[in-house]
């Protein structure tokens, strides 16, 4: 990777990964339920049966993923081989998604009184 491709995504994937780690960060102070994501509506307090621990484990979810990107981006540093590198930074932004989804999932079924 040539140093001025790395410097301007180093920017682009430092600004997300601070977005996603002030997701979980908001996420874990957060007194009222939150949701996974944008399409789904956040559960009612009485649907939950331990909100402070629904809302701890997705803001950690979140901030995983945020320092995982930033993570690899600086191993991405040290890789001379762009093929690899860029294969490693697009690995670690789609493939923590659907790990995510099914994450949600399972903790749907743990702290749901009612799994929907």
């Amino acid at each position: 990777m040539e140093m001025a491709e790395y410097m301007i995504s180093l920017v682009i994937y430092g600004l997300i990964s601070l977005l996603l780690i002030g997701i979980g960060v908001s996420e874990i102070r957060s007194k009222k339920p939150v949701g996974f994501y944008t399409h789904e509506k956040p559960p009612r307090k009485q649907d939950i049966i331990d909100v402070p621990a629904w809302n701890k484990k997705h803001g950690i979810m979140w901030i995983t993923y945020g320092v995982s990107l930033i993570g690899v981006h600086i191993i991405c540093i040290f890789i001379r081989n762009a093929v690899i590198a860029y294969t490693l930074l697009i690995g670690v932004t789609i493939v923590p998604l659907p790990i995510a989804m099914w994450y949600h999932a399972r903790l749907k079924k743990r702290y749901y009184r009612y799994f929907v």
